[in-house]
């Protein structure tokens, strides 16, 4: 085989894969229920030519002790709140916390990837799948990472990242 044909089966690998990659990524994709897990939202591209300049992360219901990891050249903010329900952490009721998690004033590139960390610690919910719904803010538009994904249909356009959570 040639390294011509070699190549170009390699693209179109490549180029095949390339739909997956218009996700916002989210690793790990498991975690253990109960326990305090570093997640990692990876963001692939901008807004068609326009760079990402913010990324806003919903908390889900039954997530805290939420501690966002600073990106130099972004401003962060944290948005507390009531938490649905009660929710015990470290052997106490817990009644507010951790709601939402922005990153602004940054600037990615849409030839770059990056990485924004959340540490966390996981509701005692194995065989459940926490969603977190993504806002990515651009130069010039946004994508709205909050559409479901319902089993037996097709994935939306936008979907919401999610991590299952696994027994002990």
């Amino acid at each position: 085989m040639s390294r011509i044909t070699v190549c170009a089966a390699t693209l179109a690998l490549a180029g095949a894969s390339l739909p997956a990659l218009a996700h916002v990524g989210l690793e790990p994709a498991q975690a253990v229920a109960n326990s305090t897990v570093n997640v990692a939202f990876r963001i692939g591209h901008g807004c068609g030519e326009s760079p990402t300049t913010a990324i806003k992360v919903r908390i889900p219901a039954g997530v805290t002790g939420v501690q966002p990891q600073p990106k130099p050249g972004w401003t962060l903010a944290v948005t507390k709140g009531p938490l649905p329900g009660v929710v015990a952490a470290a052997g106490a009721a817990v009644a507010e916390g951790v709601i939402q998690v922005d990153w602004t004033g940054g600037k990615l590139p849409v030839e770059f990837f990056d990485t924004f960390v959340l540490r966390m610690k996981m509701p005692n919910a194995p065989g459940t799948t926490l969603y977190f719904p993504i806002v990515q803010e651009c130069e010039n538009g946004a994508h709205r990472w909050i559409e479901p994904t319902v089993p037996g249909q097709p994935e939306p356009p936008e979907p919401m990242p999610g991590v299952r959570l696994t027994a002990p």
